[in-house]
């Protein structure tokens, strides 16, 4: 068989695992490239070539756990942020487009800018932190998260990538507020997601992906951004900023949880969906 035939084979079962319009083919896409280094362009040049049983087993195999109703990163064990290829298990989130929009954001803010020192607050596989370590090589990088699997894979990422940060184990709801400034930069993609919202989300999310770096409770929707801004505070020099992405549902409460702390120019941003996503707010 050969590798075009395989791949319209994967696709088309695929599809009909996952059934959106179109997604049989992206996720063949991404267990072809991830697991066997077989990208658009290398179907194109050599489609035609037979496929090797030991490959044709090793995708055959991810596609049985996505039949299972397990996300195709995690099937695949890897998956792309920002250009970079990160490894991915079920114990940190799979990386999504949204938070590229911050971490693009916060790289052109920072054009210019030497010595930078940033903070990048419930780190996971460490997609945030070393995509911007790696735009920003002058900048000193730190990620923190309370899970120790999570710290475990982001170090392996930076280590596959050749990238420096430093991780360390914090737990932000209980962490000591700073007594003196350290950081230029802090961002945070805290747990936003309502526990009421569960209900409406694909079970591949709330079947595989660690729950307690996704929801929140109805009760207290901000709880994480309020520890973090009140960390960042006092934790940010003199005109540092603070980069969080946000739920859409709660943008106007984000804005006066900001301007209440303290902080000035305040501004929430629209995503490429055009969903209220980012805040982003500087320290005075």
């Amino acid at each position: 068989m050969t590798v075009n035939d395989f791949f319209k084979q994967i696709a088309a079962r695929l599809q009909q695992i996952l059934g959106s319009p179109g997604e049989g083919e992206s996720a063949a896409r991404i267990l072809f490239e991830d697991l066997a280094g077989y990208d658009r362009k290398y179907l194109f040049i050599n489609g035609q070539r037979t496929i090797e049983d030991f490959m044709k087993d090793k995708i055959l195999k991810a596609v049985d756990l996505v039949a299972n109703g397990m996300p195709v990163q995690y099937a695949a064990g890897q998956g792309l942020f920002m250009g970079l290829n990160f490894i991915l298990t079920p114990d940190v989130l799979i990386p999504r487009f949204e938070t590229e929009g911050l971490v693009d954001r916060i790289i052109d803010d920072s054009r210019g800018c030497a010595d930078l020192d940033i903070l990048d607050i419930g780190t996971g596989s460490g997609c945030i932190a070393i995509s911007l370590a790696s735009a920003l090589p002058f900048a000193h990088v730190r990620g923190v998260d309370i899970s120790v699997a999570a710290l475990a894979i982001a170090r392996q990422n930076a280590s596959k990538l050749k990238v420096k940060v430093d991780f360390s184990e914090m737990d932000i709801l209980s962490a000591a507020i700073p007594s003196v400034p350290g950081y230029d930069i802090i961002v945070s993609n805290p747990p936003y997601v309502l526990d009421s919202e569960k209900k409406d989300m694909d079970s591949r999310v709330y079947d595989y992906e660690p729950p307690t770096a996704l929801f929140v409770p109805d009760s207290d929707p901000l709880k994480f951004y309020r520890a973090i801004s009140l960390y960042a505070r006092k934790g940010l020099r003199k005109g540092g900023r603070l980069y969080f992405e946000i739920n859409s549902l709660f943008w106007k409460e984000m804005y006066e949880l900001l301007d209440k702390i303290g902080f000035v120019d305040i501004q929430i941003l629209r995503d490429y969906k055009g969903n209220y996503r980012y805040a982003i707010a500087r320290n005075d």
